[in-house]
């Protein structure tokens, strides 16, 4: 394994690599209430108290919904190749299915239109977890009828700006809608019911195949299909390591990518959740419907994960080291626990790890060859020191700068070995609402100052504005 602490310089990436940075709607938004934005999950999660950090709240966020064309000359001053940027549903159809909202639409058409007059590829999500609040008293993503309401919105969508797109991402993150959303509650809806978890993961693959046929049908037939997965790089410790990372690949994985890419559930997965749930919301054609062709497949990394097999003789940690749980977000691994990996650590106490996204990388090249892949998401939380300087304040962050220079350095060694990896975006553009977390921890590359609005670039913007003008990592 190599050297987390190794850092290569030098280096040139190859033509045509995207460098580009991304966001998600209810993160940087705002407006949550205005022109006809109907509420969503996190709207009524985010306004229980005890839920988030602080009682932090989606409402105003980074209030990029008002500061839009500030927000893309930002872009254009850091020289992106891409943005990525999530619709919300809510903000398109209020109530998840029928009436559709015109304001809504109007605002993403501005959005690409802005991009695409800054030279910037619009890649556009389609859901990063804003579910609209009435699908979910419905019963949300365990049931049937949101996977069908999703491929109702995909077409509206795509009709809407499917001249225009470059690249389509259906679902950000299926592991944490289901797992976190379902399973141990610490995301929206906050729900703690392993069964209806796995329900979600089915619905939420069946949504994803349902959503590329309905896009395919309306957009530019040279617009690209994708599916952004955070995908567990797993460490398996003790006697028993590999039965541990069989049990965890299986879930966290295997449950996407074998329906999404090869048509079928694994047989284990199946097998190891039999207590929890018999599948019977699997219908037949299903798997098929599930297993679209992809131009590309997404992939966010943040960290490794260290799993053994629990001897029951200790108090089990839960917590995976990469996302916030509440209780177990895992059905069917009852004997994993999760073992802290070495640092050193970013602010959410995250394992900074470049060798695991080469190492990702790789085996996702060598398992699904001919399928080009792309970082949609890397970046870190840090505690940032802000100075007064003569042109007014400046960010120094050189942890994160360091961070982005080692991660970058892995995907171009990836690249090396042969992996077909068409570029990379960093999380994020702005601080922004992280989930759960509120406000506390800032990822982005450009400081928001949640107080006046003011955008003030980082020295990370600085040296990735260099980045993408030299293409070479110094």
């Amino acid at each position: 394994m190599r050297d987390p602490h190794y850092r290569d310089s030098g280096l040139v990436l190859p033509p045509g690599f995207v460098l580009g940075s991304a966001t998600a709607a209810y993160q940087v938004e705002g407006a949550a209430r205005e022109d006809g934005r109907g509420p969503s999950i996190w709207d009524v999660f985010s306004h229980t108290p005890g839920r988030v950090w602080n009682g932090d709240t989606g409402d105003v966020a980074d209030d990029h919904y008002h500061r839009l064309d500030e927000d893309l000359d930002l872009m254009s001053e850091l020289g992106l190749d891409a943005y990525r940027f999530s619709i919300s549903w809510p903000r398109v159809v209020p109530d998840g299915v029928g009436a559709i909202n015109r304001a809504g639409l109007d605002f993403y058409s501005r959005l690409v239109d802005g991009l695409l007059a800054r030279d910037i590829a619009p890649i556009a999500t389609l859901y990063h977890w804003d579910l609209p609040q009435p699908l979910e008293e419905a019963g949300g993503w365990p049931t049937r009828q949101v996977a069908e309401a999703f491929a109702r919105y995909a077409e509206v969508v795509g009709q809407a700006l499917g001249d225009r797109v470059d690249t389509w991402t259906t679902l950000n993150e299926p592991w944490c809608t289901a797992y976190l959303g379902y399973g141990s509650g610490a995301h929206a809806p906050g729900r703690t019911e392993p069964a209806s978890a796995l329900a979600a993961v089915h619905h939420l693959n069946l949504a994803h195949g349902w959503g590329v046929q309905s896009l395919r049908q309306v957009v530019d037939e040279r617009a690209k299909m994708s599916i952004t997965l955070n995908l567990h790089v797993l460490r398996g410790e003790g006697e028993h390591g590999a039965e541990a990372a069989r049990q965890i690949d299986g879930i966290a994985n295997r449950v996407f990518l074998q329906p999404l890419l090869e048509g079928g559930y694994p047989t284990d997965v199946l097998e190891d959740t039999a207590g929890i749930t018999d599948w019977s919301f699997v219908q037949e054609g299903d798997e098929a419907a599930i297993r679209q062709p992809l131009d590309l497949l997404g992939v966010n990394y943040y960290s490794t994960t260290g799993v053994r097999v629990w001897d029951g003789t200790t108090t089990r940690e839960m917590a995976d080291g990469h996302k916030d749980v509440g209780a177990s977000p895992w059905p069917g691994a009852d004997r994993i626990e999760f073992v802290a990996q070495p640092g050193p650590y970013t602010a959410m106490g995250w394992n900074i790890d470049p060798s695991g996204l080469e190492e990702l990388l790789v085996d996702l090249s060598g398992r699904y060859p001919g399928l080009p892949l792309m970082v949609t998401e890397n970046g870190a939380a840090f505690e940032d020191e802000v100075t007064d300087g003569p042109d007014g304040p400046r960010v120094h962050d050189p942890a994160r700068v360091d961070y982005l220079h080692r991660h970058l350095a892995a995907c171009h060694r990836a690249v090396g070995r042969g992996v077909d990896l068409r570029g990379y975006l960093v999380w994020s553009l702005l601080d922004n609402f992280e989930w759960g977390y509120g406000y506390a921890k800032r990822f982005g590359i450009v400081r928001v100052d949640y107080d006046t609005l003011e955008r003030v670039p980082k020295d990370s913007a600085r040296w990735y504005a260099r980045l993408t003008r030299t293409r070479r990592l110094d």
